[in-house]
C-alpha cells in the first residue's frame, strides 16, 4: 500500500444499483474513478469523474465544493480506492464510500462501461446530430467549395491552442460559446455559408447546432468528422495559424441576445438578481459551481469572486472537468448575456435540473488576474528554494534530484534542466532514489509540490519545493527543456490519455476507430439509461 496515502479505516460500500437510483432520481452524487486518466479511458461508468488519487487534494475543491455530498470512490482492483476514501475523510469529506466490487462491480451488476473521456458531452453530441440531424457536409465537399472560391467562412469551435496546432486552411478560431455572439459580424451577408469544425465530432456538432438553434439566416454545415475527416480524406492542415473573430458589433449583439434569450426560457434556464445569487450561495444543501463562461482573457480583467473560469464551448464539451457532482447547481454569469444563455441551454438539455444566470453584478466583490485556487486546507508551509539558489547549488559535483509533478503533457512542454517527471502516487516507489540526493519537487505554479512535499515530509523523506514551481523559474529568465523520455521519467505517462484527435502524429487507423465508437455511443446510452439528456426539437 502506497504509504503516501495510509489506509487503516472502515470503508463503507455504496452498490451500483444504488448509485444508478441517485443519477436517474436526479439526486447529488459524485461518482470517482482514481486512477490515471490512461486507465480511465479504457472503460469507466458513463458519469464517472476522473480524480487521480494523487491529484486528489489539489482538484477535489473546485470539483466536490459541498464536503457533505455524497461521493462513491472506486478502482480497479489497484488499490487506490481506499487510500483515496482515507484522504477524502482527512479534507473533510463526511460521506464518502467505496463502489461495491470496483469496476467490476459495476460491470457485474449490469452498469454500462465506457472508453474515453468527456463522455457524457460526446455521447450528448451524437444524440443532437441523432434527433435533430445537425447538418453537415463532408471534407471532400468543403474542400471543393474551398478550391472554386465560394462564399464561406470556416469557424474553428475549439480551444485557441487546439486551432493554433493544427486548423482547416483558410479557418478561424472562434471557440464554441463565441459563435452564436459573433457569427453574425463575420458573416454579414445571409449568403455566406458557415461551416464548424473542430478536431472530431462534438463541438462541431454542438456548434453547428448553437447557430442553427440562434437561428441565423446563413446557410450552416459541421465540417463531418472535423480535422480527423480532413486528413483521413487525405487533405492537408494549416499550423500556427492565429485567425480570430472580429469584435462584434451592438447591432447584432442585440439580435444574439434576444435569441439566447428565447432559447434560455424555452429550455428552462432561470435568472438570478445578486440578492437571489447571495441566497443561493448560502446554502449548505447543494453542491454550487459558479462559472464564468468568458474567454480566459476577460475572465483575468475583471471576474466575480469566488467564480472560475470556464469558456462556454470547452464547458459543454467537457463538463466533467469543471462539474464533478452529477445534479449540482451551476450559476453562469458572463457580460454580455450571450454565452451564458447559450451555454445553459446546452446544459440544461445535458440533464443539469438547477442552472442560473447571473447578468447582474452589483454589490458583489470583483477581482482580476487568474483563478485562485481552490484548496480544502490551507498548504503547509514546507523548506523551499528560490530558482536563483538552486541554479546556485545544483552542480554537477553535488546535484539536486528535481523532481516535477506536472502533468506529462505540461513537462514535456517544458521544465526545468534536469528534472524527471513523476506522478504523485509514484513517489514513495522510488525511496531508494529519493533518499541518495537533495530534493527539490517542483509543479507549475508550485501547489502540487508543496501538496507532496507534507506527504514526504511525514513520511521522514526530507525535501524542498521551488518557490513558485516551473512558472517562477521562467518568470526569472532561466531556460526550460522540453520532451519526454526514458532518461527523464521516473513514472510511465498514463497520467494523460492520448486522445485520436489531438496533435499531428495520430495513425488513421487510431483516428477511424475514434469516429467508429462516437458513432455507438447512442446505442450505448440507451442500454446505460441514466443519462437523462432531453434535446430540444424545436
Amino acid at each position: 500500500m502506497n504509504a503516501l496515502f495510509p489506509s487503516d479505516a472502515a470503508i463503507a460500500e455504496t452498490t451500483s444499483e444504488t448509485v444508478r437510483e441517485r443519477l436517474r432520481a436526479g439526486e447529488e452524487i459524485a461518482l470517482l474513478d482514481v486512477r490515471e486518466e490512461a486507465f480511465f479511458a479504457d472503460g469507466h461508468p458513463l458519469f464517472a469523474v476522473n480524480l487521480p488519487l494523487g491529484r486528489i487534494e489539489e482538484l477535489v475543491t473546485g470539483l466536490i465544493p459541498r464536503q457533505t455530498v455524497p461521493v462513491v470512490v472506486y478502482d480497479n482492483g489497484e488499490g487506490l480506492a481506499r487510500p483515496a476514501i482515507k484522504l477524502l475523510r482527512q479534507l473533510g469529506y463526511t460521506a464518502v464510500s467505496a463502489l461495491a466490487g470496483n469496476l467490476d462491480g459495476w460491470r457485474a451488476s449490469g452498469g454500462e462501461l465506457f472508453i474515453d473521456v468527456n463522455v457524457p458531452s460526446k455521447a450528448f453530441g451524437e444524440l443532437v446530430e441523432h434527433v435533430r440531424h445537425t447538418p453537415s457536409l463532408p471534407a471532400e465537399e468543403v474542400h471543393a467549395r474551398i478550391a472554386r472560391g465560394d462564399d464561406l467562412v470556416i469557424l474553428d469551435a475549439r480551444r485557441f491552442v487546439e486551432y493554433n496546432t493544427m486548423s482547416i486552411p483558410g479557418g478561424r478560431s472562434v471557440p464554441g460559446a463565441e459563435l452564436a455572439l459573433r457569427v453574425r459580424d463575420i458573416a454579414p451577408s445571409p449568403d455566406t455559408t458557415v461551416i464548424v469544425n473542430c478536431a472530431g465530432r462534438t463541438r462541431s456538432i454542438i456548434g453547428t447546432q448553437s447557430l442553427v438553434n440562434a437561428e441565423i439566416p446563413n446557410p450552416v454545415f459541421a465540417l463531418r468528422n472535423g480535422t480527423i475527416g480532413w486528413t483521413l480524406a487525405g487533405f492537408e492542415l494549416d499550423h500556427e495559424a492565429s485567425r480570430k473573430a472580429p469584435d462584434f458589433t451592438e447591432t447584432n449583439h442585440a439580435k444574439a441576445r434576444q435569441r439566447a434569450q428565447e432559447l434560455a426560457e424555452k429550455t428552462g434556464v432561470e435568472f438570478i438578481t445578486p440578492v437571489q445569487f447571495k441566497e443561493l450561495d448560502s446554502r449548505t444543501d447543494r453542491s454550487l459551481y459558479r462559472l464564468d463562461v468568458r474567454s480566459p482573457e476577460e475572465y483575468e480583467s475583471g471576474h466575480l469572486a469566488g467564480f472560475r473560469s470556464a469558456p462556454g464551448g470547452q464547458l459543454v464539451q467537457a463538463t466533467d472537468e469543471w462539474i464533478g457532482v452529477r445534479h449540482g447547481t451551476i450559476v453562469l454569469t458572463d457580460t454580455d448575456g450571450v454565452r451564458s444563455r447559450m451555454t445553459g441551454h446546452w446544459l440544461r438539455q445535458l440533464g443539469w435540473k438547477h442552472v442560473y444566470v447571473l447578468d447582474d453584478w452589483t454589490g458583489l466583490k470583483q477581482e482580476t488576474g487568474p483563478q485562485s485556487v481552490l484548496l480544502p486546507r490551507p498548504l503547509a508551509v514546507v523548506p523551499s528554494i528560490s530558482p536563483a539558489d538552486l541554479l546556485a547549488q545544483n552542480t554537477k559535483s553535488n546535484p539536486h534530484l528535481i523532481l516535477d509533478l506536472a502533468t506529462s503533457r505540461a513537462f514535456r512542454a517544458g521544465h526545468v534542466p534536469g528534472a524527471f517527471f513523476i506522478i504523485p502516487t509514484d513517489l514513495v516507489g522510488h525511496s531508494d532514489v529519493l533518499g541518495s540526493r537533495r530534493i527539490v519537487l517542483t509543479s507549475p505554479d508550485g501547489v502540487a509540490a508543496r501538496i507532496a512535499a507534507r506527504r514526504l515530509v511525514e513520511n521522514g523523506v526530507e525535501a524542498q519545493v521551488l518557490e513558485g514551481g516551473t512558472a517562477a523559474w521562467k518568470a526569472a529568465g532561466q531556460a526550460l527543456e522540453t520532451g519526454l523520455s526514458k532518461e527523464n521519467t521516473l513514472s510511465e505517462p498514463v497520467d494523460i490519455y492520448k486522445r485520436p484527435y489531438e496533435g499531428t502524429d495520430n495513425a488513421r487507423e487510431a483516428m477511424q476507430a475514434y469516429l467508429d465508437w462516437e458513432f455507438g455511443l447512442v446505442a450505448q446510452l440507451e442500454r446505460d439509461g441514466t443519462h437523462g439528456f432531453s434535446v430540444l426539437e424545436t
